[in-house]
């Protein structure tokens, strides 16, 4: 829908997570690179949910369950001269939304990425990633180094969110879109300038999205890994029934990092979330209990999560 030179569209970030992967439904962008799948918000549209959810079925062939409003992204210029070059000429508004869905086939070309493809730094599971200390925190310094009277500013801003020594001391989930835009500034990323390739050259393991679709993933990545304190999101995840194994992986796999078996499971259990079924699944060795997701705990308390999993236990 057009109002004067302004065109609202909407981006979904929709979200699976499939063994230990966290998956990311893109579609092909302009110039080959990954896309959210997005659309314009038609006259006839009632809502801007329904707006959303009927592109996605479109576009994708799937059928989205938990949705919500992400941000609104309305910056004059998203992709520096890839806009210039591609777009219509009117501004742009995007309203962007988080949904979660168990993975499915999708049609019309959309596939399913490994969300750490985009955000390699982000996947503490097995450690810091060796990129953050030997890439990422020396080539900080030197973006500190030359901030001039700024230089404190920056300093600060590097010790937030990544650390100094790229440890995982520190380590804060939720700000996943603090360390995108960090990296941004210091023209670590394609994104900061297109036109330069040697940009992309600094993280080479670092996959780029069209236009600033990667900067709405991470806005998605900060705020369900904030979600995972005060909301039970990680079930929409989830099948019906399934073993705390499974429940661990899917928090570790969106968290980024790997937790205490035993002080998870008496975190969960503690929390009264779960409830047993009372069967049992073979995987191989002793039998696994099913366990499944009590919806009474929504009425019980005001923020149900899974406790700070981006801090080991």
């Amino acid at each position: 829908m057009s109002t004067g030179e302004i065109e609202i569209s909407l981006e979904a970030v929709i979200v699976a997570v499939t063994g230990n992967s966290p998956r990311l439904l893109t579609v092909d962008g302009p110039g080959g690179r990954p896309a959210l799948p997005s659309g314009l918000l038609e006259a006839h549209d009632p809502t801007l949910e329904l707006g959303l959810r009927r592109w996605v079925q479109e576009q994708t062939g799937l059928d989205v369950g938990y949705v919500e409003q992400l941000y609104t992204f309305g910056d004059r210029v998203r992709g520096t001269a890839e806009v210039a070059a591609g777009g219509t000429g009117n501004r742009r508004l995007s309203i962007a939304y988080l949904a979660l869905v168990r993975e499915g086939r999708p049609s019309g070309g959309a596939s399913w990425l490994n969300f750490y493809d985009f955000f390699p730094w982000e996947d503490h599971r097995e450690g810091p990633p060796p990129m953050v200390g030997t890439r990422i925190v020396p080539a900080l310094h030197r973006f500190v180094d030359a901030g001039g009277s700024g230089a404190d500013q920056r300093a600060e801003r590097v010790k937030i969110v990544f650390g100094w020594s790229g440890l995982d001391v520190g380590f804060d989930g939720p700000r996943a879109l603090e360390r995108y835009e960090l990296l941004y500034e210091a023209s670590l990323l394609f994104e900061s300038d297109p036109a330069r390739i040697e940009v992309n050259e600094q993280l080479p393991e670092s996959r780029p999205m069209y236009l600033d679709h990667r900067r709405i993933a991470a806005t998605a990545l900060g705020r369900l890994r904030g979600k995972l304190t005060y909301r039970p999101v990680v079930f929409e995840l989830l099948p019906d029934r399934f073993t705390l194994l499974q429940l661990q992986q899917v928090v570790e796999a969106l968290a980024g990092v790997r937790l205490h078996k035993q002080n998870f499971r008496r975190l969960v259990e503690r929390a009264g979330l779960v409830e047993p079924t009372g069967t049992q699944a073979r995987t191989g060795g002793r039998p696994a209990k099913l366990f499944r997701f009590r919806h009474e705990v929504l009425g019980e308390r005001p923020r149900p999560g899974v406790g700070t999993p981006w801090v080991r236990a």
